[in-house]
């Protein structure tokens, strides 16, 4: 378990019982995350302890401030509706002994830690296994941002800068296409020639902030089905996970990354572009499921521009694959050659297709909105 001393980690934390054992659990890539299972008497019970990974999140004690703030206030919110088991509806951190929300090593390189009741009986899928999947993960993140209208005191802080900065990272594709530090610009060409094509798309949400159609809200920033639990007897989509990205941010681009995430069946690193498109009745369960929740409280340019948050997003996501690629492969893990322009090419087919069915793709918003 890379080392860590997980009895004595655990021991840092105001739980009660003895420590019984620690098992490597789920499949992220950022942080090391570990089931840890409890002997309290009568019974046992398991709770999740998370290494945050503080190259990602340079400032974990500012993203912990941030966890504690949405997950206490949308508790408080469940418990205003009545609703049941509120427990299992959202993220309940465990506090160190001294009420701190994370507790820091003063060895190693001072890492930072955090514990979650661990919530049983439901799961993440990593990938769809069926339409309603697609509907309750849209719902789940739909609510998540519905109980967060009202979230009392000053934004949230901004866990990582310039994540969603469309404008910014255009800026940081065309210093790479100018530098050309590996050679590499002669062997994409048409990859280059789409962004200047298309890189447009990147103003039209911020425009929208600045004339004021658009608010900025609290958001999660991360929205992959992986990040909802679905009850595993119901089926519901019932709690939002992975709050690290949690900061201010735009519906569309929460709605968007739902679009690029769970619309297409392709495989992100898909190299026969004939098999990456947007996937219409998919995107339809998204959108019912997002807008039953979320359509409480959309202005009408929010709703208008839940498309082009897809177009958005996925370009993004693309621009960086093919900054990377330009640069020489320096953020982003590769598996082959060319790997990160494989994944760009898949992300701008993608945005080809949303563009192709763009029509459609509004009629549903609308129809489900009347």
């Amino acid at each position: 378990m890379a080392g860590y001393d997980l009895e004595t980690v655990v021991q840092q934390f105001d739980l009660s019982g003895d420590f019984v054992r620690a098992e490597p659990y789920g499949t992220g890539h950022i942080n090391d995350t570990y089931a840890v299972l409890m002997d309290q008497g009568v019974s046992q019970v398991r709770y999740i302890f998370q290494r945050i990974n503080h190259n990602v999140f340079p400032d974990p004690p500012k993203v912990m401030e941030n966890i504690v703030r949405v997950t206490s206030h949308v508790r408080s919110v469940l418990e205003s509706e009545g609703i049941a088991d509120v427990s299992r509806r959202t993220l309940t951190v465990i506090p160190t002994r001294e009420g701190r929300g994370f507790w820091q090593e003063t060895g190693r390189d001072g890492g930072f830690w955090r514990s979650y009741i661990f919530i049983e009986k439901a799961r993440s899928y990593d990938t769809l296994q069926d339409p309603r999947q697609a509907f309750e993960a849209a719902r789940a993140f739909g609510r998540f941002q519905r109980l967060l209208v009202d979230l009392p005191g000053e934004p949230l802080h901004e866990t990582i800068p310039d994540f969603h900065n469309g404008p910014k990272r255009f800026r940081d594709f065309e210093e790479a296409v100018q530098l050309d530090a590996c050679g590499r610009a002669v062997t994409a060409g048409d990859e280059i020639e789409f962004m200047y094509r298309h890189g447009e798309i990147f103003e039209i949400l911020p425009g929208e902030v600045e004339q004021g159609r658009i608010p900025v809200r609290t958001t999660h920033n991360d929205t992959k089905i992986n990040n909802v639990l679905i009850d595993d007897a119901t089926g519901e989509g019932i709690c939002v996970i992975d709050l690290d990205t949690l900061m201010p941010g735009l519906s569309p681009y929460d709605f968007g990354d739902m679009v690029r995430t769970s619309t297409c069946r392709a495989a992100e690193d898909e190299r026969d572009l004939s098999k990456v498109s947007l996937d219409l009745p998919m995107f339809e369960q998204l959108a019912q499921g997002y807008l039953s929740e979320a359509g409480q409280f959309l202005t009408d340019a929010e709703r208008q521009h839940l498309i082009t948050g897809g177009k958005m997003i996925t370009l993004i996501i693309g621009c960086r694959f093919l900054t990377d690629y330009l640069k020489g492969d320096v953020y982003f893990k590769v598996h082959r050659e060319g790997h990160n322009l494989d994944r760009a090419r898949t992300q701008f087919r993608l945005v080809e297709s949303i563009l192709e069915q763009e029509e459609q793709m509004q009629e549903i918003v609308a129809r489900i909105g009347e």
